[in-house]
């Protein structure tokens, strides 16, 4: 499935991503607020612990602000054109975080604890690099005298993909929060996908749109992680 090079306003794809993410918001706080709960308990065979309601709370705020956060990049930041596969595969993948995680919390009674507000600060740390990133990009590459210019400042002299660390970090918070040690199996699939397929696809397709530009700054910064790789 070609992701770049490629522009198109997309709204067909765009809305059926949202619709289904709502679907994943309904059934998420279903789970962690109603019956949901209590019914897959049962069938995972797992105890449904509902007297820590904050840490509920937590990840569903979680699930709110990644999906308003996604709405505004995509509907006013993202100018590639969307395959119609991946507007099912992306609201498949974010309702990794929208249930994956509000399962993972089902059995959890731990009190919330300084931990915790390390996860939150961490979520706001992700949420800024990736969006925020974004939105500077964006402001940049409106200059007509950037045209043709590969974006090399705000967050991104730091790494090339400085982006997908922002997801990362926040979908770490996510795990933070659940406190149940399966759930890492999420952020860790999440570097995976970003480290071995998704990060080199992008850096051979902006190679070979910035020639030597892109090279040079390749050269100059870690891939995904600041300073470290």
């Amino acid at each position: 499935m070609e992701l770049y090079g490629k522009y198109s306003r997309s709204l067909a794809q765009k809305a059926v991503i949202h619709i289904l993410e709502i679907v994943f918001l309904i059934l998420s706080y279903w789970i962690l607020f109603q019956e949901g709960g209590d019914w897959f308990a049962k069938i995972l065979s797992i105890e449904n612990a509902s007297d820590v309601l904050l840490r509920r709370q937590l990840i569903f705020v979680f699930n709110l602000i990644v999906f308003v956060r996604l709405g505004y990049m995509m509907f006013f930041l993202l100018k590639r054109k969307i395959p119609w596969e991946e507007s099912i595969s992306v609201p498949l993948a974010f309702a990794l975080y929208y249930i994956g995680f509000s399962l993972f919390v089902l059995p959890v009674s731990q009190k919330i604890d300084t931990l915790d507000f390390f996860a939150i600060f961490l979520f706001l740390c992700g949420s800024i690099l990736n969006s925020g990133g974004e939105i500077l990009r964006n402001q940049w590459k409106k200059r007509p005298e950037n045209k043709g210019k590969i974006y090399t400042e705000g967050f991104f002299k730091y790494a090339r993909h400085i982006n997908y660390f922002g997801d990362l970090l926040w979908v770490i918070a996510y795990a933070l929060i659940t406190r149940n040690p399966w759930s890492v199996t999420i952020p860790l699939f999440l570097f995976c996908f970003f480290a071995f397929f998704n990060a080199p696809q992008l850096d051979a397709y902006l190679k070979e749109k910035y020639g030597a530009a892109y090279e040079d700054y390749a050269k100059k910064t870690k891939m995904l992680i600041p300073f470290i790789y």
